[in-house]
């Protein structure tokens, strides 16, 4: 928890291009669909399998294999390929896991 911390926050206070991580546009619509695709795994592991820890699981593993997949894309049609993409979509999913099992009644 405490190195999930410690690289949002690294993250977030670097500086790419004169511009901190979360500034940039495009790491910003990578944030969404990373916390977008966290979610949806997240909630398909969760209805599947009724266990957090591995809901959460699944919806980083998901917004990285979309992270990585677009980037794989990029480099298959000449687009630019970054690793902070990747890191800002997996950013998104783990945003996303931590949040929804604050919103989750208790039974």
């Amino acid at each position: 928890m405490k190195n999930y911390l410690f690289l949002f926050l690294f993250m977030a206070t670097i500086s790419m291009s004169g511009q901190s991580f979360f500034q940039q546009q495009d790491k910003q619509l990578h944030f969404t669909a990373g916390a977008i695709a966290g979610g949806l795994g997240y909630k398909w592991s969760y209805d599947k399998h009724k266990n957090k820890k591995k809901a959460f699981i699944a919806g980083v593993c998901s917004s990285f294999a979309v992270g990585l997949v677009k980037e794989l894309y990029d480099s298959r049609t000449g687009g630019t390929v970054e690793i902070g993409d990747v890191a800002a979509t997996t950013l998104g999913g783990l945003a996303i896991g931590f949040t929804i099992p604050l919103f989750k009644k208790k039974k």
